[in-house]
């Protein structure tokens, strides 16, 4: 008991245990107690570090745990954004992302070197220290290494708000991507300015050493571009289990922060380019997505931001006039600037004024590279006074002035970006409902049956589901007692638990459904019939005997009791390694009732998995295929090939490679886009395509007059 009480009443608190649960608890109170106000998470995470810190209350003590969740943190922040990045909104905005990292670098350059000196050259002249000037330039000199040193502080930024972007959905705005483009552009050549100061300071500029620096940034980026896909690509092909990919992925981050580090770049960089890197690999909706998201914004990055808060020490700034004149300073001409160059480009690309606020946020904060040029900076000796003491290039007014500067943009650019995020959020849900042509309620039913496709079928069906839809996923088992070719009740149990366990690791619900039945098709139709299924997702059929269909009879016979759309799966790689769609559609299928629908559904998964699409239709249907792209944003590289006959199906063995999911739209009988070749789609897919994954795909095809009747059996 007293040495309970002299952990808890002897300061800093250095139990490791306590530390924990109290920064659990910090963690776990801040935002119930700032959303009451207003007040945005992350700032009250940093207030919280001010407060607990040594330089505040002094109950804990930002030690090696702190440096290192923080380093962790700052890492998984710029990881996270490289990763929920939309790659192609990203490439179509390259010249914007180019355009506004070039701006929000040059503007704080040049307003921070103007200011910076005179600042400095204010603090020298009522100044009473004497020293003498030591190394290769002049007081002038260093006055003016030190003023590019502070102004490039203002031209690099931390996407320190970047989670509350996550939080509001708006990851894939494009204002959002511009910024995360122009701030490793900015970040990058800051990073170097403040390479090439401190070799100068030291006198270790050379051609040799503008050849290493080329050549290791050269391998660097070879190794991220190239190794790390294969790498991965290996890896998610072979390797299904949750935490080993989980494991897996944060190795890569921290190896490619250690690489980039070698070749003499922040480790944030490296970090992010491993998040563009396997950005293809990670659904945004999965089990691994879910888990990388919820684990850093819940322990990583918290800790981070309350690292920040613990090196504030606002005693020390007010003790100081010098201090508060570089406070003020610093924080006006950082945040002054980098709304300049927001603004600049807003206006250049005609961007509303909630994208340009966005940008604005984005860029304000300043924490992880600021921090490490003012430290470096503040160790560099310029010269000694006749006490013996060093002068440092950055003083410590400077590095106070830095330290407030930092709480200033942070919270500033929290307010600005959640300010603009609801406001993006309104607008986007408005332009959904505006180009929403069909209320597309899904309800996704998943007949269970074999354990070795459930994974496979779960993982499709999430994909497939409509963003902001609230209605869960049905999986439905059909049990007998006493047949044996039937799922036995516990059997259908045990593979209900299992679906539901993967549709929670991507918050996804499952009703889980058991239904007695001796015909399974009208157990499912039956099923369908009651719960108002809107879509069918299931697996191939396993032939029994030589006489068995391609699909089964009892597939032939749910074909032909429904109308709803039905996905009847067969996948040989995980979907997160699938490069390219290859969607066969026949012709007049613009004519069908589902035509919208099963478009919509493409759209999705190859949004969600960042592949590109390749359409083979006829003429005419590839020109509705096009209206369509061009009306719904398909937000996905798109490419159309002409199918004239559907007897040159064949041409598709030349076309669908190793990682490439084929989708073959066909249709049931007596309906308008069916085609009597399509009863030989079994043999061709068995025969030539039994190495690749591919989605046999019938569409809605409901009477207009009666959507709600359904066929007998």
């Amino acid at each position: 008991m007293e040495q309970i009480v002299n952990n808890f009443f002897h300061l800093p608190v250095t139990d490791p245990i306590l530390i924990f649960a109290l920064v659990l608890f910090v963690i776990l109170i801040a935002p119930l107690v700032l959303d009451r106000v207003k007040i945005p998470h992350i700032i009250g995470l940093i207030l919280a570090g001010v407060l607990l810190g040594e330089n505040g209350a002094g109950v804990l003590k930002r030690d090696m745990s702190f440096e290192l969740f923080g380093a962790v943190g700052l890492l998984y922040i710029m990881f996270l954004a490289g990763l929920q990045m939309d790659l192609t909104d990203f490439k179509k905005n390259s010249k914007k992302s180019v355009f506004f990292g070039l701006v929000t670098f040059a503007v704080p350059m040049v307003l921070g070197s103007v200011s910076s000196y005179y600042l400095l050259r204010y603090f020298f002249a009522k100044s009473t220290l004497d020293f003498q000037v030591t190394g290769v330039f002049s007081l002038d000199g260093y006055l003016v290494l030190a003023s590019l040193l502070i102004a490039s502080m203002y031209a690099s930024h931390t996407l320190i708000s970047y989670p509350i972007v996550g939080r509001f959905g708006v990851t894939k705005n494009s204002a959002v991507n511009i910024s995360l483009g122009g701030t490793m552009i900015a970040t990058t050549l800051s990073l170097i300015i403040l390479a090439v100061i401190v070799a100068m300071c030291r006198g270790e500029v050379s051609a040799q050493y503008w050849l290493r620096f080329v050549g290791s940034v050269l391998i660097f980026a070879l190794i991220i571009g190239f190794v790390y896909p294969k790498l991965a690509d290996r890896f998610f092909k072979h390797h299904e289990d949750s935490i080993l990919q989980y494991i897996f992925v944060l190795a890569m981050v921290f190896l490619g922060g250690f690489l980039a580090k070698m070749a003499s770049l922040e480790p944030i960089i490296g970090a992010f380019m491993v998040g563009l890197t396997l950005n293809r690999y990670i659904p945004r909706i999965s089990p691994l997505m879910n888990r990388l998201d919820f684990v850093g914004n819940a322990i990583f990055i918290p800790f981070f931001l309350i690292g920040v808060g613990m090196l504030i020490d606002v005693r020390s700034v007010f003790s100081s006039l010098n201090s508060l004149i570089a406070a003020f300073v610093m924080s006006f001409v950082a945040s002054f600037s980098k709304y300049l160059a927001a603004v600049i480009t807003r206006k250049t690309f005609k961007m509303s004024k909630e994208e340009g606020l966005m940008i604005f946020g984005l860029s304000n904060a300043q924490a992880a590279a600021t921090l490490a040029a003012v430290m470096i900076g503040h160790s560099i000796e310029i010269g000694v006074t006749p006490e013996g003491i060093s002068v440092p290039l950055l003083s410590d007014d400077i590095l106070n002035g830095t330290i407030v500067m930092i709480l200033v943009t942070c919270t500033i650019s929290s307010f600005a970006t959640e300010k603009a995020a609801r406001k993006l959020v309104i607008q986007q849900d408005q332009l959904d409902e505006k180009l929403s042509d069909e209320k597309l309620e899904d309800r996704i039913l998943i007949p269970v049956y074999n354990p070795d496709t459930l994974n496979s079928l779960m993982e499709l069906s999430i994909l497939l589901k409509v963003d902001k839809s609230r209605e869960p996923l049905y999986a439905l088992a059909i049990a007998n007692k006493n047949a044996a070719h039937l799922t036995s009740e516990e059997k259908a149990k045990k593979l209900l638990e299992r679906a539901a366990k993967i549709a929670s690791a991507t918050d996804n619900s499952v009703r889980m459904m058991t239904r007695f039945d001796v015909n399974v098709t009208s157990g499912i139709v039956e099923t369908i019939r009651e719960n108002h299924i809107t879509e069918v997702v299931m697996g191939l059929h396993h032939k029994n005997n030589f006489a068995d269909s391609y699909l089964g009879d009892k597939t032939d016979n749910l074909l032909k009791a429904t109308n709803q759309m039905t996905m009847i799966y067969h996948s040989t790689q995980p979907v997160s390694t699938i490069k390219r769609i290859v969607v066969a559609v026949p012709p007049m299928a613009e004519f069908e009732v589902g035509f919208v629908k099963w478009y919509d559904r493409v759209k999705n998964i190859a949004k969600q998995i960042g592949a590109h699409v390749l359409f083979y239709a006829h003429k005419e249907t590839l020109d509705q295929i096009q209206v369509l792209v061009d009306r719904k944003r398909f937000g996905v590289p798109t490419q159309f090939k002409e199918l004239d006959d559907w007897e040159d199906f064949l041409v598709l063995t030349g076309e669908v490679g190793d990682n490439d999911l084929l989708v073959v739209v066909t249709s049931r009988k007596g309906a308008m886009s069916y085609n009597p070749l399509f009863e030989k789609l079994p043999s061709y897919l068995s025969k030539y395509f039994h190495k690749n994954s591919y989605i046999l795909l019938y569409p809605d095809q409901f009477d207009e007059e009666n959507p709600e009747s359904y066929k007998t059996i």
